[in-house]
C-alpha cells in the first residue's frame, strides 16, 4: 500500500504489535545513494528510536519494522552523505490504528507453574514403565517362562 509518493508498506492498516515491511523510493532513491537509513520513533517524542539500514530491492530500499504500542510512527530517511528526506522537515508521521477487539485472542485459561508440568510428567513416565514391565512379565509369569532368559 503507498502511503505517499515512493514509500510503500506491505499492508493497509498500520497496528501496533505488528511487524511491517516500508519500500523507499523517494528522493534519495532517485539521486542514486549507494546507503540508505531510515531513522524512527513512536510517539510525538520519537521515543523507542533507531536507526536501521535499508537493503537495496527492486522495489526500492526496504526494511522491517516491528511497530509498537504508542499512538503514531515516525519515520525519515538519511543517505550516506548525510542527505536528509524527512518530508520538508515534517517527518513522515503515521498513526497507529489500535488492533480491532474481534481479532485479539484473550487468553482465559491459567498457566499451569512449571514444577507442576515437570511433576505430572514423570507420574506419566513411571507409569508408562510400569505398564510396560506388566504386559512383558505377566504372560511370562502365566507361561511359566520368565525364568528360561535369565539361566542363558
Amino acid at each position: 500500500m503507498e502511503q505517499i509518493k515512493n514509500i510503500f508498506f506491505d499492508t493497509d492498516v498500520l497496528t501496533p504489535f505488528q511487524k511491517i515491511k516500508i519500500s523507499y523510493a523517494g528522493k534519495l532513491f532517485q539521486e542514486n545513494s549507494k546507503r540508505i537509513f531510515i531513522s524512527y520513533g513512536f510517539g510525538p517524542k520519537w521515543e523507542e528510536s533507531a536507526k536501521v539500514e535499508m537493503v537495496l530491492s527492486e522495489l526500492g530500499y526496504q526494511v522491517e519494522v516491528d511497530l509498537i504500542n504508542k499512538d503514531t510512527f515516525n519515520f525519515k530517511f538519511i543517505d550516506d552523505k548525510n542527505n536528509i528526506d524527512d518530508n520538508n522537515s515534517l517527518d513522515y508521521v503515521f498513526t497507529l490504528q489500535p488492533p480491532e477487539q474481534s481479532l485479539m485472542v484473550i487468553d482465559q485459561k491459567p498457566v499451569m507453574k512449571a514444577r507442576r508440568l515437570r511433576k505430572s510428567y514423570l507420574l506419566f513416565k513411571k507409569f508408562r514403565i510400569a505398564m510396560y514391565k506388566a504386559f512383558i512379565m505377566i504372560p511370562r509369569i502365566i507361561s511359566d517362562s520368565y525364568l528360561k532368559n535369565e539361566d542363558k
